[in-house]
């Protein structure tokens, strides 16, 4: 029987596999380029749920109670941004007031926009945006309205105008209040909502000067206008395109004394 050799294999250090040109070739390339993190986004941390951790950890009532009155001012401080951004969206497309009544008086033929158009119209571009307003009535010795703006999360701005009722023409006294309540809406809501007068615009396209005739040219422009008979203060005051004759600016004061003298001109001719 032949012996068999079998050779053992020589004991040394195994031989190292080297990567491919391929893999070393993106294995640089990976270390090159800078490793992209994902962006950080920030942890906001509402009142809500700050209390909610407190309750949960058992915490005491006086800590509670802090907590509480940090959500009440941070629920109103949002209350008030939404308010102001709705304000804002409001009086970047303002409403289109049409100019809806027909007015007629001796040779004068104009339209105006009724108390009530305005209303209706800046009501309705309101709501589109949240916002709703509102009038609060008081009367001691003047009649007073407060308009309030009221948006849907809750935050509410207001202001307030005063006036004496408006007694003018042959109105009786509950006429001559609700005649002022009227005027008084209209201009509470123009006022808070930073519509000027001006933008309703009389046929001649001027805005109404600062100063109004007094107290007593009121009262003598009523004695004359008395003279004339019935429906003669409403007509004159649609003639000078007026709410009330308070409002009457001292430019336009001749202008009215000599309508009503035209007037009385004329009813003196009639009656001969």
């Amino acid at each position: 029987m032949e012996n068999t050799v079998v050779e053992k294999p020589k004991r040394g250090r195994p031989k190292k596999v080297l990567p491919n040109a391929a893999i070393v070739a993106q294995i640089r390339k990976d270390w090159a380029e800078p490793v992209q993190q994902a962006p950080m986004v920030p942890v906001t941390t509402s009142p809500a749920q700050m209390i909610r951790d407190a309750v949960t950890g058992g915490a005491d009532l006086s800590k509670l109670e802090k907590l509480l009155e940090l959500q009440e001012k941070w629920e109103a401080n949002e209350a008030r941004k939404a308010y102001h951004k709705a304000m804002a969206a409001f009086k970047a497309n303002p409403p289109d007031i049409e100019k809806d009544k027909q007015v007629s008086y001796l040779q004068v033929k104009y339209r105006h926009a009724t108390l009530a158009n305005v209303t209706k119209k800046i009501n309705e571009a309101l709501s589109r945006h949240g916002l709703s307003a509102s009038w609060k009535i008081t009367q001691n010795g003047t009649v007073s309205v407060t308009c309030k703006i009221t948006h849907e999360q809750g935050h509410s701005e207001e202001t307030t105008l005063s006036a004496p009722a408006d007694k003018t023409g042959s109105k009786n006294d509950i006429q001559a209040i609700g005649s002022t309540i009227s005027y008084l809406q209209r201009y509470s809501l123009l006022a808070l909502t930073g519509l000027a007068t001006h933008d309703i615009t009389d046929d001649d396209g001027k805005s109404a000067p600062a100063e109004f005739i007094s107290e007593e040219e009121v009262i003598m422009v009523e004695e004359h206008l008395m003279t004339l008979g019935k429906g003669a203060p409403e007509k004159f005051l649609a003639y000078m395109k007026l709410e009330k004759l308070s409002d009457m600016p001292k430019s336009e004061l001749p202008k009215a004394m000599a309508a009503i003298k035209q007037s009385k001109e004329a009813m003196e001719r009639r009656g001969k």
